[in-house]
């Protein structure tokens, strides 16, 4: 395991200190705070999808102000362009347009994109963001060895060409919340070795080189060791950081977070929280991954979704007593979980997870005299 950030990272994201930790975009819940915090923290934060694309260029526009007061918030100093934060964007659902407009207004660091309903669609977006802003480095999310293999292959055929090459792939693993591969995906622990090595054996110099962040279960040091030593060049976590002070988050959605353990089988792949909150439209191949609530298990024993959906929408508005395991509202989390253990500021999450990293660095280096 190797903690140096190679060249080309160290260059684009200079503020960086290793191991590189990423805050993943979460949807709505990864707003401006949460991503400069983490900045400044000496991490990458992204800012995530929101309800409409219009509400991105919103948070883009609160980030650049916050990154401004630097008094506020003392951290590491960051520089001015490109924007020291990165956003994420649905391909299914966000506008281009709309997001094309933003990122040549604010010039973020980086792009996240996720999800296309077509590898066409993801190489047009990469094309569009690059014309508008080539400081941007673009991030792929991708979850299977298929999807890697396709846009390599789709590097080879365009001769190398970097314009629909993304900089970045993020691994995610099934563990992940949110949404990820319904039925296709594979955990992290074997997903991220398998593309590495169909990377390294491109016959294409700068394939080679394109770095790997592993996403996906990964809430503590333990786990991002473990990703580092896999071969990721990073980490992204994404629900330890809804236990963050600085998330847009429900305090009753945050106290699930807290509280919810044995993920194996607290938490499940399901469509149903989606219907039930009238979110319609997802590719076929992603499914969210959510904590067991009562409209789960009704579900499951054949209650009518109707009933379902009025006792959701009555939970609705009960406000934060509509979550936990008695209650019908949606907790979205990944299989880590169980590990967080309390709410943290954003930036004592990444200083926390970076410190332990560097002990267990430590700890081999010694047993290895």
């Amino acid at each position: 395991m190797t903690l140096r950030l190679s060249k080309s990272l160290a260059a684009r994201y200079p503020w960086v200190t290793p191991p590189f930790i990423v805050s993943a975009p979460m949807r709505i819940m990864s707003g401006p705070a949460l991503a400069v915090n983490v900045s400044r923290a000496g991490g990458l934060g992204f800012i995530g999808p929101g309800a409409k694309t219009q509400d991105t260029l919103t948070d883009l526009q609160e980030a650049t102000a916050l990154l401004k007061s630097k008094s506020k918030s003392p951290g590491i100093t960051l520089p001015n362009t490109p924007l020291p934060i990165g956003v994420g964007f649905q391909l299914w659902s966000d506008d281009l347009d709309t997001a094309v407009q933003g990122i040549q207004l604010h010039q973020p660091c980086a792009a996240w994109l996720f999800a296309p309903r077509t590898m066409q669609d993801l190489f047009t977006w990469i094309k569009r963001i690059r014309d508008a802003s080539p400081s941007t480095q673009i991030w792929v999310q991708i979850g299977t060895v298929g999807e890697a293999r396709e846009i390599l292959n789709h590097h080879h055929k365009n001769n190398s060409t970097s314009i629909t090459s993304p900089d970045v792939l993020v691994i995610q693993g099934a563990e992940s919340g949110g949404h990820g591969r319904a039925t296709d995906g594979m955990g992290l622990m074997t997903l991220l070795p398998e593309i590495a090595d169909l990377v390294s054996s491109s016959s294409d110099a700068k394939a080679k080189q394109i770095p790997l962040f592993a996403a996906g279960g990964i809430t503590d040091a333990r786990g991002a060791s473990a990703a580092l030593c896999l071969g990721a060049s990073g980490i992204v976590l994404g629900t330890r950081f809804l236990a963050s002070t600085e998330a847009r988050i429900s305090k009753g959605y945050q106290n699930e977070i807290v509280r919810a353990g044995d993920a194996a089988v607290s938490t499940t792949r399901t469509l149903l929280y989606n219907h039930l909150r009238g979110t319609t439209g997802w590719p076929k191949e992603y499914s969210p991954r959510g904590v067991v609530n009562r409209s789960y298990v009704e579900h499951c024993e054949g209650r009518a979704f109707e009933e379902l959906k009025r006792e959701h929408d009555e939970a609705l508005k009960k406000g934060d007593e509509g979550w936990g395991p008695e209650g019908r509202l949606a907790t979205y989390a990944g299989a880590g979980v169980g590990l967080i253990k309390e709410v943290q500021d954003a930036g004592r999450i990444v200083e926390e997870v970076r410190k332990g990293v560097l002990g267990r660095v430590k700890g081999e280096e010694r047993s290895m005299l």
